[in-house]
């Protein structure tokens, strides 16, 4: 990326940011809404949060929260996919399940969660895991039955046994899809944490806008713990795409152009 492009990369989005918060600004100043708070509000707001101990608190246990249930879903949905994509009788087994369950919301498993683990962290957890495999699971398996035949057989040609084949050859090969799932899944995490905690938990960021809305209608809080959601899944988005973007790890991926 030449000088002049990195430049554009900061101030253009930065620009756009300043304008709509002078937007923003200039609507509550003529409105004369009493409601809903205005930019300088919404700062003291997070001042207020920062001194009580609260805004590093519930991020915190928000991030946790999503670290567990998405990891775990790594775990189990990277290994279970690429088996599936490489035994394609196991995946014609397992289709039928994975399509039945795939399209079911994780909200909708809430009452089933609080059943189980009752209003607790394994509660977010179960629905942030569940939220996060399916995306993982089918990537990985299409991303192995997409690699192209000539880069198995040259494989073979070379002697590699099947252990070493699958982890020298179509591993390396699926990544680049891997990651594009991995990179959706952590966004329906983030999502999903949010909602999951306006319900069955009692911290984290999605129970500060819930709780800001009930405990005296804190609309300034509401709207900076919805900024800070927002905030932080911009940077989990720029991380995963950092990875994505590792020399290790690129195949598959178009030189960008000085």
């Amino acid at each position: 990326m030449t000088p002049r492009r990195r430049l554009e990369a900061i101030l253009l989005p930065a620009v756009a940011a300043a304008v709509l918060i002078a937007l923003w600004h200039t609507a509550v100043k003529v409105t004369g809404t009493n409601v809903f708070p205005s930019p300088a509000a919404v700062a003291r707001g997070l001042a207020e949060l920062a001194r009580k101990g609260l805004l590093l608190r519930y991020t915190r246990d928000s991030l946790l929260r999503v670290g567990a249930g998405y990891g775990l879903a790594l775990l189990i949905g990277i290994p279970a996919g690429i088996f599936l994509g490489w035994r394609p009788g196991a995946a014609r087994a397992a289709n039928p399940v994975i399509q039945l369950l795939r399209p079911i919301s994780p909200l909708a498993w809430i009452p089933v969660a609080i059943v189980l683990f009752g209003v607790s962290d394994a509660s977010a957890i179960f629905l942030i895991f569940l939220a996060s495999l399916f995306p993982i699971l089918v990537a990985a398996m299409n991303g192995v039955r997409g690699v192209p035949a000539m880069y198995r057989d040259a494989g073979r040609n070379f002697g590699l046994s099947g252990t070493a084949l699958l982890s020298r050859v179509i591993f390396p090969a699926a990544l680049p899809e891997i990651l594009a799932g991995l990179r959706i899944a952590l966004g329906i995490a983030w999502i999903v944490v949010v909602a999951a905690e306006m319900i069955a938990v009692n911290s984290g960021l999605g129970y500060l806008v819930i709780d800001s809305r009930n405990a005296g209608k804190r609309y300034d809080l509401v709207v900076a713990a919805m900024l800070l959601i927002g905030v932080i899944g911009l940077l989990l988005n720029l991380l995963i795409e950092r990875v994505s973007r590792l020399r290790a790890v690129r195949w598959g991926f178009r030189e960008e152009s000085a």
